[in-house]
């Protein structure tokens, strides 16, 4: 089975508290894009068997799609194994949710290449136990997740809006962002309704205005390069651009074509990891 595992970026992310275990509990809009790893599972007749394109991916129990495998197979008493290939092109500790993603369509690919009647729901409970992005992916769309990320409620689609997607040549620890995160300095929070009702009404204009970030304190503090990439891209006609997740990939929107086009070639030439792509 070939699955397409598509990438997120975070229209809004807000941090509304702590929990005693120590997760933040967070209401962001997520938002699918057309970016995505391909994801091949076959039936194999013993173990989990990782193999990707690129040498970087682990694939051993680290890799959040073995993680799923295992977890599906420990739950629903599988018998055999599995095969699967990863063909990664969403890039790594990039806050777009690349592993959690190939997860998802692990868990889905499984349910049905060994027909386990289960619904979507019981699948994100599965998802939740491997990181707090995996039942989002499993839904996909245009979703608010509140909570550590559990919480869904699909919102009307904000689909095919040109962006353009630049990761830098570094990752990020989302762990490290969360714990430099001061949540009694944060003083402006994103107007959270006021967003899903612009997203639901497609005002690309007034999301760009007022889409918001929390983990830019920390993050774009920390790498100022990020300042730059951001304001470059607003130069270059981006009607708005933000970080996503806990970063460092920075994205923009665009309602030209022409312009779009002409801010990813100039980014392409000093980042190999720069995407023009839409929202799905």
């Amino acid at each position: 089975m070939l699955l397409k595992a598509y990438a997120k970026i975070n229209i809004s992310l807000d941090v509304v508290g702590k929990r005693e275990d120590g997760y933040h509990l967070l209401r962001m809009i997520m938002q699918n894009i057309d970016l995505y790893d391909l994801i091949n599972i076959n039936k194999a007749k013993s173990g989990i068997n990782i193999s990707s394109n690129k040498p970087y991916i682990p694939t051993d129990e680290r890799n959040l799609a073995y993680k799923a495998a295992k977890l599906f197979m420990d739950k629903y008493d599988i018998q055999g194994g599995v095969d699967i290939s990863i063909r990664k092109n969403i890039p790594v500790a990039a806050g777009l949710a690349g592993g959690s993603t190939d997860a998802a369509a692990v868990l889905k690919g499984m349910r049905s290449i060994f027909e386990i009647n289960i619904d979507n729901e019981e699948l994100m409970e599965l998802g939740l136990k491997i990181g707090a992005d995996v039942p989002y992916c499993i839904l996909g769309g245009t979703a608010l997740c509140e909570g550590i990320g559990e919480k869904i409620t699909q919102l009307k689609s904000f689909s095919n809006h040109i962006m353009i997607v630049v990761k830098p040549s570094f990752g990020v620890s989302t762990k490290e962002v969360y714990q430099g995160l001061d949540i009694s300095k944060i003083y402006k929070h994103p107007d959270t309704e006021r967003l899903i009702q612009a997203v639901e009404n497609n005002d690309l204009k007034y999301v760009c205005n007022n889409m918001k970030n929390i983990l830019e304190n920390v993050t774009l503090r920390k790498h100022g390069i990020l300042k730059d990439i951001k304001n470059e891209m607003i130069r270059m006609g981006a009607l708005g651009t933000m970080m996503s997740g806990s970063g460092p990939t920075i994205f923009s929107f665009f309602d030209d074509m022409v312009k779009a086009q002409h801010c990813f070639e100039k980014f392409k030439t000093r980042y190999n990891e720069t995407f023009i792509t839409r929202t799905i």
